[in-house]
């Protein structure tokens, strides 16, 4: 077999297992738990929970990455291998532990002091945003440096040049140049933070219309054997997901025209 077709039969095989896993769906599809679900208020309460924690999770995420990513691709400082290091945390540790060391966090003398006097986040939707945030933000953070290392840096010094301070340079010339990647780190972020689970349920638990999301609803559907409900919510959390994928490839569609 050459490399042509070896290469084609490996995508070939993504294809089939993945697609594969969301035809067996179908074994279990109940056009009545489907229904039942679109109608269930709980589900409803799943569904803003879980878009709305995970808008303001990637949108924190995002505010944040900007800046620390731009640091990493511009400027040589102390513990910046450390913090390029660090940016594959979430990726080897399990989102469960992430949840633990949250949870850790908040037994101690800081983070009591933190949920008395600014704001409660064990078992509260500051939690399931909190839980996301970090889960996403070195997601956030590996996308816009790659897309700050292809900003070429002479454009930044051309404009300095000018009378540009760094911030404006910033400001007008990189950004717009890395907008690309803004768009592409926020809608990673947002559809990671969308089927977060682990980190979730362990720091906000799982409270019905207050810290169940659609991946959380989906755990507790499985957990009693409901599997019709299960597959209902699973077909709700996938249509979500395609559907923002959708939008993505057509704003960047977009972007690449303009």
């Amino acid at each position: 077999m050459n490399l042509r077709r070896s290469t084609i039969a490996a995508a070939i095989s993504v294809l089939i297992l993945y697609g594969g896993l969301l035809a067996s769906l179908g074994c279990f599809l109940d056009g009545a738990a489907v229904w039942q679900a679109a109608r269930s208020e709980r589900t409803w309460s799943a569904v803003r929970l879980s878009v709305g924690a995970a808008t303001l999770a990637a949108t924190l995420a995002v505010a944040l990455a900007a800046p620390a990513a731009y640091a990493l691709s511009r400027y040589p400082f102390r513990g910046r291998e450390l913090v390029d290091t660090l940016l594959e945390f979430p990726i080897i540790v399990s989102p469960a532990a992430l949840g633990a060391m949250l949870l850790i966090f908040f037994n101690t003398s800081a983070g009591d002091w933190i949920q008395e006097h600014l704001l409660q986040f064990v078992f509260s939707f500051a939690g399931v945003v909190l839980a996301q945030f970090v889960t996403v933000l070195g997601v956030a953070v590996r996308v816009l440096k790659a897309s700050f290392d292809a900003v070429p840096i002479e454009l930044e010094t051309v404009a300095r040049t000018l009378g540009a301070t760094p911030r404006y340079a910033w400001f007008t010339i990189t950004l717009p140049l890395a907008r690309r990647g803004l768009m592409a780190a926020f809608i990673l972020a947002w559809a990671k933070a969308l089927g977060e689970f682990g980190a979730t349920i362990t720091v906000a638990g799982t409270m019905p219309m207050r810290t169940e999301t659609l991946p959380v609803a989906v755990f507790l559907r499985l957990a009693s054997a409901d599997l019709e409900g299960t597959v209902a919510l699973i077909l709700v959390l996938v249509t979500i997901g395609f559907a923002a994928l959708y939008v993505t490839r057509r704003l960047l569609g977009r972007a690449v025209d303009a």
